[in-house]
């Protein structure tokens, strides 16, 4: 077995099967974000690039309701993009939220708060229930570590699919470097948009049919939207001097947003996806790559990392009650998850997967300057 190391500069160590340390026991992720991120990123913004894209979104919006849609989850990097779009970038967003079933309280009050303090239209698309539960728990059967990504693809299948039938040419999204310059490793969490590899769970371990379940493709999105359709997705918060504390005393002080214990936990199923299955299960923290991520954008220690990580993300109080209210939600007993958590542990190569196309895909981006990084 490979003996433990942590990176001498972030907190990224072996749980990451892939990782690998420089003479000085510095990571390839840290390596990663200065050959790569860093010398394209300005963490001051880019004004310039960041005027030509507003006047191109307007241009294309221009005699339409709105021009542009942003999907909202309730989280930090959401809610700033949506007050940044429309205070910052004077643009007319049309905010977009999927409820999959698995919203928090906070996340919708959060929404509610930002939506009516902007005065923006909310659209909101509710997914069948009985279909999510059935495709849920068909990946908790199946013993992958990436049981999140049901709730993960019909986000954005949804969002995608909207944008193609009302022709919006632009989606804004909150992803960005800045507190997330890090990706996850394909180990911990296996992209989200393999509809190949959902299709064989389910075929495999679901009971119902997919015909309410929203599908997209790497094809579909990737290269039909924005080659054929125009429609692209913008990551502006990249464009903008973005730091999350600074963005969070704004939201909290403009609109009563209320911040969450740790980052995505805005649905109560990866909050408990996050904190409580992959670290106990898999032995896979989320926390590292956050945490790494702000250590190299400047925006935390790494001493303060380490004493953070150091603590349970959840007490044994707040696991029992997200196992109990898990179990109820899918309507399968304690004991069933108790199985679920025993059972042989699996991969994304135990299934049929798309990833010879994906990492093709992946080449081609960074060849091109179309991508930054990416899972590994």
């Amino acid at each position: 077995m490979r003996p433990y190391q942590i990176c001498s500069r972030c907190v990224m160590d072996t749980t990451d099967s892939a990782i690998y340390f420089d003479a000085n026991g510095v990571c390839d992720h840290c390596c990663t974000f200065d050959n790569a991120i860093a010398p394209n990123w300005n963490p001051e913004g880019d004004p310039e690039n960041l005027s030509l894209l507003v006047e191109k979104i307007k241009r294309q919006g221009r005699g339409q309701d709105f021009d542009c849609i942003i999907g909202m989850s309730g989280g930090i990097d959401s809610s700033f993009l949506v007050y940044a779009a429309t205070e910052i970038m004077g643009l007319r967003p049309l905010v977009f939220h999927v409820d999959a079933g698995w919203n928090s309280q906070i996340a919708v009050n959060n929404i509610e708060r930002i939506v009516d303090g902007l005065s923006l239209d909310l659209y909101t698309e509710v997914i069948d229930w009985q279909t999510v539960k059935d495709v849920q728990k068909a990946f908790f059967q199946s013993g992958v570590p990436h049981i999140d990504t049901p709730q993960d693809h019909v986000f954005f299948a949804t969002m995608y699919k909207f944008a193609a039938r009302h022709k919006v040419k632009t989606i804004l999204t909150g992803a960005n470097f800045s507190t997330e310059c890090l990706r996850n490793p394909k180990e911990w969490m296996y992209h989200q948009s393999d509809t190949r590899q959902i299709k064989h769970i389910h075929q495999k371990f679901g009971e119902g049919s997919l015909k309410k379940f929203p599908l997209t493709s790497i094809l579909w999105y990737k290269f039909w939207l924005p080659y054929f359709k125009g429609i692209r997705v913008e990551k502006p918060l990249n464009l903008i001097q973005y730091q999350k504390d600074d963005a969070m005393r704004l939201l909290q002080s403009r609109f009563g947003w209320q911040p969450y214990p740790q980052k995505h936990f805005e649905s109560r199923f990866t909050k408990f996806y996050e904190s409580y299955w992959l670290p106990r299960r898999f032995g896979f923290d989320v926390r590292k790559i956050q945490y790494s991520s702000l250590i190299l954008t400047g925006q935390m220690t790494r001493e303060d990392a380490l004493k953070e990580l150091a603590k349970s993300p959840l007490t044994d109080l707040d696991i029992e009650n997200e196992l109990e209210f898990i179990a109820g939600k899918l309507e399968i007993s304690r004991q069933k998850i108790e199985e679920y958590f025993l059972q042989p542990k699996k991969t994304f190569r135990d299934y049929k997967n798309h990833e010879l196309l994906y990492s093709i895909g992946s080449k081609i981006s960074r060849v091109i300057g179309l991508e930054r990084g990416g899972k590994r």
